[in-house]
């Protein structure tokens, strides 16, 4: 008896509405959030309608931004009498056409430089002379993160005591980072005391109120909202991959001011509301935590069943929940994992007593491989000895063998020609297929050609249509990929080249299924230090569970229908997500129109 798997598609989402009497936002809240990268969308959106003054309700009492805007000024001019401060150079009126998006009620534009009291930190090797030193830490612009400090690594620096003054941060001044890569222009947090005494770097910017009328938490909010990083990202100079603003810049961005007391609600709000994003966000990574273990559990009671029967049973235990399993691709990549698992243990298909046995197949094998080194085509294999019975991951069914894919194949490797000699790559017309190459099922062509005379000057060889290529080593996940070459093509010493004896696709596919099954294991046998490594020997050594040659053919045929299956599956998920994430954007559109 055999086990018929058959894969349900997932139905569709349901989305997840609060009741109609909250708030918009509020109550799209669920469904802006299951979008891809949704809570951080969420966040943006929660910033935009913030600074725009659509996030709370306003009230006529609160006395106007143009009023408190005179106090600013007032007691600036003061400070600047009484020699406390000095006097800025003018700043250029707002033309209209800088400001960002249409004012609320009661609000003004102003320059942010008009508002703050904006200085630079210390400049690390300076040369200067120190009557009264003094060891201090100091923040760097890796420490200044948005929203808060990041004290887990912080430097110190010699000053002049005289200069304490000039560079010490107090309670609530505002930290704005000069720059670094994009995502580090323009970084905003407030200084809180976190140390008794800290200075800061000359990269990072301070930002101090230049009246009482002043509200860091309402700056913090604004500079870290998407308006201000749009600003900064316009304005920043650039050099290769980094980007940074100067102090002209930062004074010369135009800053919404809303009434005092408004600044206030709104802050509470976006705290109440990043605080709801913090809770999904959190949930959301429970849940996949807890998705991922149960997809995990439940696909392992598959790979532990010991016979069809047995994987029968427990496939219907499972497959009336595969709606909530199988949700998400990660899932359905598990699943095509399993399947090849069970392709190889031979748990998918029914097996026939009548069929010529592995062992048959393999003395077939033996005496092609002889003929073959007897004609000089191949090189004569060394003894391999008895696969010890510690070494078998399973029981094999009846009628299988458990051999080593040197019994089956010539493996080899190739070699990189000099670079240094033209003649080996220049005009070149043999594919020389990489590593990099084995990330596609099949290599059609090869990005590099090499010529006849790197053939004949060098170890390489041509190998045949139909060889397996497992790459040994390369970055990411290269390492244990295998590929199918569709074209003649010669390989870098990267790549280990699988010329199987037995010709047919059948089997072919077959030892690619158990390769692609034994991905991971083969990984694990890498050694090396950065980049761990693969060698010929290891891959010669793969252990491959060999069915009857028929039994090998309904196998591929079975795991290739599964597998369509799950390309189907993922392709729906993926369609599902993008449209969840098109929703996700339209409900932002109309919450912050243009």
């Amino acid at each position: 008896m055999s086990a018929v798997l058959t894969v349900q598609e997932p139905g569709a989402q349901t989305l997840v509405q609060e009741p109609q009497q909250q708030a918009p936002l509020l109550r799209d809240f669920d469904v802006i959030a299951q979008a891809p990268g949704g809570v951080v969308r969420l966040r943006e959106l929660i910033l935009t309608l913030a600074v725009q003054g659509k996030l709370v309700p306003q009230d006529a009492r609160d006395e106007p931004a143009s009023v408190l805007l005179k106090k600013i000024r007032a007691e600036k001019d003061r400070l600047i009498a009484e020699g406390k401060i000095k006097r800025d150079k003018p700043l250029a009126e707002i033309a209209e056409e800088e400001n960002p998006f249409e004012l609320a009620k009661g609000w003004e534009w102003v320059r942010f430089g008009d508002l703050a009291l904006i200085s630079s930190g210390v400049t690390l090797g300076r040369k200067i002379s120190i009557a009264s030193p003094v060891s201090l830490p100091y923040l760097r612009v890796a420490n200044v993160q948005r929203w808060h400090v990041n004290l887990t690594s912080v430097k110190e620096v010699v000053i002049d005591r005289s200069e304490l003054g000039r560079f010490q941060l107090v309670n609530g001044d505002l930290l704005i980072t000069e720059g670094g890569d994009w995502d580090k222009v323009g970084r905003t947090t407030i200084w809180r005391d976190e140390l008794p005494t800290c200075l800061h770097q000359n990269h990072i910017f301070k930002a101090r109120g230049a009246s009482s009328e002043w509200s860091p938490l309402w700056a913090q909010l604004f500079l870290n909202s998407p308006v201000a990083r749009a600003y900064f990202a316009f304005s920043a100079k650039q050099t290769t991959n980094l980007a940074s603003i100067n102090m002209a810049e930062l004074k010369a961005c135009v800053f919404p001011l809303p009434p005092l007391p408004e600044q206030s609600r709104i802050v509470t709000r976006v705290e109440e509301l990043m605080l709801l994003c913090d809770a999904l966000e959190a949930k959301g990574r429970l849940e996949a935590a807890q998705h991922e273990q149960l997809v995990n559990t439940l696909l392992a009671t598959l790979t532990d069943s010991d016979t069809p029967e047995q994987l029968t049973e427990n496939w219907q235990r499972i497959a009336t929940h595969f709606d909530l399993l199988l949700d998400r691709p990660q899932a359905v990549d598990a699943l095509e994992q399993t399947i090849l698992q069970l392709a190889v243990r031979g748990l998918l298909v029914p097996q026939d007593p009548q069929e010529e046995p592995a062992s048959e197949l393999l003395k077939k094998i033996r005496s092609e491989k002889d003929r073959l080194i007897a004609q000089g085509q191949i090189k004569r294999d060394k003894p391999l000895p008895p696969i010890a019975e510690d070494d078998q991951p399973f029981t094999l069914p009846s009628g299988w063998e458990l051999i080593p894919i040197e019994t089956l194949a010539d493996v080899g490797t190739g070699t990189t020609p000099s670079r240094d000699n033209a003649a080996f790559f220049s005009g070149g017309s043999i594919p020389w297929v990489t590593s990099g190459e084995t990330g596609k099922a099949f290599i059609a062509e090869a990005a590099q050609h090499i010529t006849e005379h790197a053939l004949s000057q060098t170890s390489l060889s041509v190998y045949p249509v139909g060889t397996l290529i497992v790459a040994m080593y390369g970055q990411g996940k290269t390492r244990g990929q295998v590929s199918e070459l569709q074209i003649q093509a010669a390989t870098n010493q990267a790549c280990a080249a699988i010329v199987l004896v037995e010709p047919s696709l059948a089997h072919r596919s077959f030892i690619k299924l158990v390769f692609e099954k034994s991905y991971d294991e083969i990984r694990e046998l890498s050694a090396g230090g950065a980049q761990p490594n693969l060698n010929v020997g290891k891959i010669k050594a793969t252990l491959i569970p060999l069915p009857p040659l028929a039994e090998q053919s309904r196998i591929v045929t079975r795991v290739t229908a599964l597998r369509g299956l799950c390309a189907n599956l993922r392709a729906r998920l993926i369609a599902s997500q993008s449209t969840q994430a098109k929703l996700a954007e339209a409900m932002i559109g109309e919450a912050v129109p243009a």
